[in-house]
């Protein structure tokens, strides 16, 4: 499939060239795998302190709104990408119309921009979604509790991630009060959902390039906590038969409908009778593909790079048995010893763990960074011993980086719990 471009075609012999719009941790991940391919990451950053201006010379400084920076990154580059999905599509409607290459397309994208849309379309193609309703009134809000018995989220359409713009209401007053507070104060698209049984979170973490060919990574299980994920395991262990085929077949599936390009991961709840609903989308790499860095033959972030280019795509078969990663998240309290100590007495205690910091200030809650460890390669994820060492050790690993405290009680100088 090619594309028209309105810049001059880069001199033969050179490398094609990358842009992507936002600087955070994604871009930053993502510009070290595009130096091992021999290239440079382009990277629209709002301030040369964010993650990915930090580590990527060629940074355009602007908003992902603002038109002029997002074309300025176009200029001379091969395809344009995205660290997050909040880029306005008049915006790239626009450029578009100018030639430039967006991978994903905003065709595409939309669905991961507008949860309502999203919705609307999985029910279209059949994908399992839960029972679902736009409102606009308290009269719909009233309805949609009833026929839900009370069993309610509600979203925003678009712009919430890490558990903002979700809510559990109590009350059917309460309910409304958030969809009334929401359309007008802040002229907000609400969305109520039902709030499901679910028994685990599952990613079905896929790749798709525009000439159609797929990938599908093992299925990842994932642990939030206060909205935010702080833990992803794969393979996923202890679940049912077939279940993992049919995460990873879905995935497939929606990115072919979608016509999806690049890293997409599908978050997936498995209910009691072993059916899955799908939760949200994304189009970008995603926290709960971050254990590919170290867990698999190709990691999410040259995978997607591989996509967007249309370069045949990577392996992704495992590295290891069974890998984890925990997400370090910022302490209630900053901790007096360095991040350096830390990282000193992390390695220490364990040799086989993989830090990837983002050069972030700390701050409670924020993700500063994640741990992966990928478990002995004699290991097997049907051996509950062994699953539970992995994932202890990760855990315990993020923790200290974020908090200087060994949750096991871990002595350093004596290596004494």
């Amino acid at each position: 499939m090619t594309f028209p471009h309105k810049y001059s075609p880069r001199p033969t012999k050179t490398m094609p060239k990358v842009a992507m719009i936002g600087g955070g941790q994604l871009a930053r991940m993502t510009a070290q795998s595009v130096i091992e391919l021999g290239q440079t990451l382009r990277v629209v950053a709002t301030d040369p302190e964010e993650s990915a201006a930090q580590v990527t010379p060629d940074i355009v400084i602007g908003s992902h709104t603002d038109i002029e920076a997002v074309r300025k990154a176009a200029e001379g580059a091969d395809v344009v990408t995205f660290d997050h999905e909040h880029v306005p599509q008049d915006l790239m409607a626009e450029l578009v119309g100018e030639g430039v290459n967006f991978q994903p397309q905003p065709e595409a994208l939309i669905y991961a921009q507008d949860k309502l849309k999203m919705r609307k379309r999985l029910q279209e193609m059949g994908a399992p979604v839960p029972p679902f309703a736009h409102l606009r009134t308290d009269e719909d809000v009233a309805q949609f509790w009833e026929e839900q018995s009370g069993e309610v989220i509600i979203k925003t359409a678009r712009g919430g991630y890490d558990g903002h713009g979700v809510w559990a209401p109590k009350t059917l007053a309460e309910a409304q009060e958030i969809v009334r507070t929401g359309i007008t104060e802040h002229e907000m698209t609400m969305l109520g959902e039902c709030k499901v049984p679910w028994v685990v979170e599952l990613s079905s973490l896929v790749a798709r390039s525009p000439e159609g060919q797929g990938a599908a990574w093992p299925v990842t299980r994932s642990i939030q906590r206060d909205g935010i994920c702080a833990v992803a395991m794969a393979p996923a262990p202890d679940l049912p038969a077939g279940v993992a085929e049919n995460v990873q077949e879905l995935g497939l599936k929606i990115a072919r409908e979608l016509e999806v390009t690049g890293v997409l991961a599908v978050e997936l709840f498995l209910l009691p009778d072993n059916s899955l609903l799908v939760n949200e989308l994304a189009m970008r790499p995603h926290n709960t593909g971050h254990w590919t860095q170290d867990g698999c033959a190709t990691s999410q972030f040259e995978q997607h790079v591989r996509a967007v280019l249309d370069y045949p795509l990577g392996d992704v078969s495992l590295k290891a048995p069974f890998t984890v990663m925990a997400n370090v998240l910022g302490a209630p309290e900053t901790p007096t010893m360095s991040m350096d100590e830390r990282a000193h007495h992390l390695f220490a205690r364990f040799p086989n763990a993989k830090l990837h910091m983002y050069g972030k200030g700390e701050r409670p809650g924020r993700k500063l960074g994640h741990v992966n460890v990928c478990g002995d390669p004699d290991g097997s994820i049907d051996d509950p011993h062994y699953v539970k060492e992995v994932w202890q050790a990760a855990e315990l690993a993020a923790h200290w980086m974020a908090a200087a405290e060994w949750q096991d009680g871990w002595n350093p100088h004596t290596g004494d719990k």
